[in-house]
């Protein structure tokens, strides 16, 4: 039962540090902009996944902000929207401050089917349509064509260096344990084998000295029968 209760327990501690990253770590997407605009949006349920009201756009009396947006069409011809918010010194720690200027560069990439200017946006976050959530795009700058991906490098450092903090983070667990937790983990099990062993022969002994005890009682009861008293008990 406890293996799969760890089992379990490992599986969603996998899926919620895979989330996590996914949603945190920025991505790139090489798109055609279409349009931008300033839109009143309702922040409600979904406000984790917008900024912070000292951050982002100031709320009004009705709970709304006017969100800047990026609309754009993907190589695919699919169509993506981004959201524009400053993110300043909180979560996630990308300080933003320049959203009017990334607008206006967005503006300035505008294009239309017939003369496509392509564009990599770099982005956190995720589209939930049914949500209301967005991407919150970071920065932008021109490609050549379409096919044209730029390597993700910010993403690619990020998990370098987080795996090489878990990497130190695991050594030093294996080293601690080595050098406190398994000793004291075998004193421990010794101190228990010396207690079972001293229990098992405390049983032996009471075991011993009632059927002594009941040997003779049986023996004083058959003097009483008329029977002679057996010698050995």
């Amino acid at each position: 039962m406890m293996h799969y209760v760890k089992v379990t327990l490992g599986v969603l501690l996998g899926v919620t540090v895979f989330l996590f990253l996914d949603y945190a770590l920025p991505s790139k997407n090489t798109v055609r902009i279409t349009n931008t605009y300033n839109r009143l949006t309702d922040i409600g349920a979904n406000a984790i996944f917008y900024a912070s009201n000292d951050t982002g756009t100031v709320e009004n009396a009705a709970g709304q902000r006017d969100i800047r947006f990026i609309e754009t069409v993907r190589p695919n011809g699919k169509v993506f929207v981004y959201r524009n918010e400053d993110t300043g010194w909180i979560w996630p720690p990308y300080f933003k401050y320049d959203s009017s200027n990334l607008q206006a560069e967005a503006t300035n990439y505008r294009s239309d089917a017939n003369n496509p200017q392509w564009v990599s946006v770099t982005a956190y976050g995720w589209r939930i349509p049914f949500l209301s959530v967005y991407p919150n795009a970071i920065s932008m700058k021109p490609v050549a064509s379409s096919q044209e991906s730029p390597l993700n490098w910010p993403a690619m450092l990020i998990l370098a260096v987080l795996g090489a903090f878990l990497a130190l983070i695991w050594r030093m667990w294996n080293q601690f344990r080595e050098r406190t937790i398994d000793p004291t983990a075998r004193k421990v099990s010794d101190a228990v084998d010396r207690a079972d062993a001293r229990a098992d022969a405390a049983m032996d002994r009471v075991s011993q000295e009632f059927t002594e005890a009941r040997q003779g009682f049986t023996g004083w009861l058959d003097t009483w029968k008329g029977k002679p008293r057996d010698p050995k008990r």
